[in-house]
């Protein structure tokens, strides 16, 4: 059994009065994809915060390749091989394609020239190779999500952190999405991802924790988590969980 890349260890954040993540914990392998799902304002973005150092846990502690990196701000993350992307994506519109995505080769790469082709063969790996000198402000919605991976991978991460990455996509674009992202594990990377395309989720993930009100609910692999009474509850509440339960039962 591999020694985990990612361990969460009863991570707590509080926003005044709201318990936003409460003792949440949780055990990344290496080379996988592990998802963590659950409703709107299940504390999802925030964990991804603590975990990327955009913000300090309350209590806890996070624990990567056997480092407790607890609280170290995201430049020194970057710099251990995490990287994350963003909901809301917001490249550099002035720049072109290839400039937004020099800018995180920078983090490896001294020289520009060196930078730029990095940035072009990152491109290429997310299906943007033929926009690199289109300004970043022409994107459509999708080009936008593989820009915002593109910054991300520029940085040659080793735990990739994926933020609703398929979020706003219509279901072609979705198609086109989920194998880039899966061509990412055969190069040796883990990614962690949250996500409410659930269709994508199911066949992207090795495992998946499900969160509901800042609490781990769930864990298991993709069918161990959809048969989850306590699953299909947080997503559709205790009446249609019940009524599921009884059409299955008669089924």
């Amino acid at each position: 059994m591999p020694e985990p890349m990612l361990i969460v260890d009863s991570v707590s954040r509080r926003f005044g009065g709201l318990l936003a993540v409460d003792k949440v914990s949780l055990q990344i392998n290496p080379g996988q994809i592990t998802a963590l799902i659950g409703p709107n304002g299940a504390g999802k973005t925030t964990l991804f915060s603590i975990i990327s150092g955009f913000l300090p846990p309350d209590e806890g502690r996070i624990v990567y390749d056997r480092i407790d990196v607890t609280a170290e701000p995201p430049y020194k993350l970057a710099r251990r091989g995490i990287a994350r992307t963003f909901q809301l994506v917001q490249p550099f519109p002035g720049l072109t394609v290839r400039e937004n995505i020099a800018i995180g080769a920078h983090l490896w790469q001294r020289s520009r020239a060196a930078a730029l082709k990095l940035a072009d063969q990152v491109a290429r790996s997310v299906g943007l190779g033929a926009q690199c000198e289109a300004p970043a402000a022409t994107l459509t919605v999708a080009g936008s999500k593989r820009l915002e991976l593109a910054r991300a991978l520029a940085i040659a991460p080793r735990l990739l952190l994926l933020d609703e990455v398929l979020a706003g996509l219509n279901p072609s674009e979705i198609r086109d999405m989920v194998p880039v992202i899966r061509a990412l594990t055969g190069t040796g990377m883990t990614i962690l991802m949250t996500e409410h395309v659930m269709q994508a989720v199911m066949s992207l993930a090795e495992q998946i924790f499900v969160i509901a009100e800042g609490r781990v609910i769930a864990r298991g692999t993709p069918a161990d988590v959809a048969a989850d009474q306590r699953v299909i509850e947080a997503y559709l509440g205790r009446g249609a969980a019940h009524r599921t339960a009884a059409g299955n039962a008669h089924a």
